[in-house]
């Protein structure tokens, strides 16, 4: 029972990691639906990239993937949702389909990943793995103090 509940708190950074990115797509969606440039929607969505998904689908890959195995299929989907996101990122035509299709596919995969893929890893992860984790994991926690173009602001 104790490592059940060492999995949770071990996994819950990267939930929080997960409501924090659903946050900033929100305000891509709203930023959209106030008719703002594209450019500045787009600006902010490669920051987000950058400084946010960048780091945790490393952290992901290299940390939390191989517990199940870079085989398992629905790893695999995962791994096929990073490509088929950093796509997404490096498109610069049609950027208001671009936009809206980042922020369905950001959407649908964090879903996957907390109702389906973390439940997985919880259930065959070793204590040693959990361990190596929860030292690992630093939080990557974006600020958006940085951040001065409050688009999604009315």
């Amino acid at each position: 029972m104790k490592l059940a509940e060492n999995r949770r708190s071990v996994l819950k950074p990267l939930s929080h990691e997960h409501n924090e990115v659903l946050i900033r797509c929100f305000r891509i969606g709203k930023g959209l639906q106030m008719n703002v440039s594209t450019s500045r929607i787009k600006n902010y969505a490669d920051w987000l990239k950058k400084d946010y998904l960048d780091p945790h689908f490393e952290m992901e890959r290299k940390y939390v993937f191989p517990i199940l195995g870079n085989q398992n299929f629905r790893v695999k989907r995962a791994l096929a949702n990073h490509r088929r996101l950093n796509r997404l990122f490096d498109e610069t035509a049609n950027l208001n389909i671009v936009l809206n299709k980042i922020e369905e596919e950001i959407g649908s995969y964090i879903r996957f990943e907390e109702r389906i893929l973390y439940n997985e890893i919880e259930k065959v992860a070793s204590a040693e793995e959990l361990n190596r984790l929860e030292k690992l994991h630093d939080d990557i926690g974006v600020s958006e103090d940085a951040w001065n173009d409050k688009f999604w602001v009315s």
